[in-house]
This record gives structure tokens, C-alpha cells and sequence, in this order.
């Protein structure tokens, strides 16, 4: 590691801790040439994941692409920002730890409804008629009945 101060690459760790519940490390070090302290951060940088669309071309996994997809079926619903950040985590993490190089959008999309149903149906529904691409009122339709249908938890 190059000193800020001064350059010099030799330095020692005065001090390590684990951020970001252990996913990464902060580190405290001091330049032996100068003295000068200074904080550096180490973490796992994931494998490339690529998301096979469904015309078979490949698209890089977008975390914010994702993000916006939640954020706009949650429009107006009393649905807490920290949730949605919780959702795109989870499911984030779990495409990166389920699939090594490519995972397929409808298994994204899959994964996107499951998580949103348990967190609030009419997001659910909002997010399954653009994805299912609904094309008439009565597929819309079933859908809120199948959610009706289902036992309250």
C-alpha cells in the first residue's frame, strides 16, 4: 500500500476490524517512513454475473436496475426504503452465490415476485404484470384471485 503522505510503499497494520458484517476489512496503518496514519478497506469483489435475457443476449447484472424494478413496484405503498434495500441484498447476494457466470432473467424475475409477495402483494401484482406482460384484464384478474385465494400468514 503507497502512503498517502510520502509514497512510500512499506507500512505496517496498526489495527484491523471487520465492516459490512464481515463481508469486508478496515485497516489502520502506518507509513514506517514517515509515520503518517492512514485507513484502507479490503473486500471480496464478485465475480462478473451476466443475465441472460430472453432473446439469449447477454447483459451484466445490474444491482441498481434491479433497485429501480422494486422501487417502482412499490410506488406509493407504504413499503420502507430500508425493506427494499434488504430485498435487493438478499436476492443480490443470492443470484452471486447460487450462479457462478450467467443466471437467466426469468429466474431473476422469479426470484424478484417471490420476495415481493411476502412484503407487499400490490407491489407484487404491479411488478408481475409488467414482467408476465399481462395481455388482457382477466390475467390480471386471476392473479389477484390466486393471491386471494392463498392463506393469510
Amino acid at each position: 500500500m503507497r502512503c498517502p503522505e510520502c509514497g512510500c510503499q512499506d507500512d505496517k497494520v496498526v489495527d484491523s476490524r471487520a465492516v459490512k458484517e464481515g463481508a469486508g476489512v478496515r485497516r489502520r496503518r502506518e507509513c514506517l517512513k514517515c509515520g503518517h496514519r492512514f485507513t484502507t478497506y479490503e473486500g471480496i469483489i464478485q465475480a462478473e454475473l451476466k443475465v441472460v435475457k430472453k432473446n439469449n443476449i447477454l447483459e451484466d447484472f445490474d444491482r441498481d436496475k434491479l433497485r429501480r424494478g422494486i422501487e417502482n413496484a412499490c410506488y406509493k405503498r407504504a413499503v420502507r426504503i430500508e425493506d427494499i434495500d434488504r430485498l435487493v441484498d438478499e436476492i443480490s447476494t443470492g443470484l452471486q452465490r447460487d450462479f457462478d457466470k450467467e443466471v437467466t432473467s426469468a429466474e431473476v424475475g422469479r426470484r424478484v415476485m417471490a420476495a415481493l409477495k411476502a412484503l407487499d402483494q400490490v407491489a407484487y401484482v404491479r411488478f408481475a404484470s409488467v414482467y408476465r406482460k399481462f395481455k388482457d384484464v382477466e390475467e390480471f384478474i386471476d392473479e389477484i384471485r390466486s393471491l386471494s385465494d392463498q392463506p393469510k400468514s
